[in-house]
This record gives C-alpha cells, sequence and structure tokens, in this order.
C-alpha cells in the first residue's frame, strides 16, 4: 500500500507523482472503502509488486 487517506486531492497528487516518477499505470490499484454516517469514505492507494523483499 502506498497510501490510505479519506483526502481525495491527496490521492490525486500521490498517485500524479508516482506517474511522475515513472511508475506503470497498470501496476497501480485504487480502492474505495464506502463510508457510512460514522466512517468517512476512505481511499486506498497501492501498487503492485512482483517480489515485496525489494
Amino acid at each position: 500500500m502506498v497510501v490510505e487517506t479519506p483526502d481525495q486531492a491527496e490521492l490525486r497528487t500521490t498517485l500524479r507523482r508516482l506517474r511522475e516518477a515513472g511508475v506503470d499505470g497498470s501496476v497501480i490499484r485504487i480502492d474505495t472503502l464506502c463510508g457510512r454516517l460514522a466512517v468517512p469514505t476512505t481511499y486506498r492507494l497501492s501498487r503492485f509488486m512482483t517480489d515485496p523483499a525489494q
């Protein structure tokens, strides 16, 4: 996981920085964890890694 935030602008900024750094868009995953009245919506940005030890 790269970032988890309730702030959509932060998610977009992080995504833009990854793309500018040359990260292939096909390895990026964005999940939206839908909130309810007591829990806000959260956005999770993760990156697939073939070898997590690296």
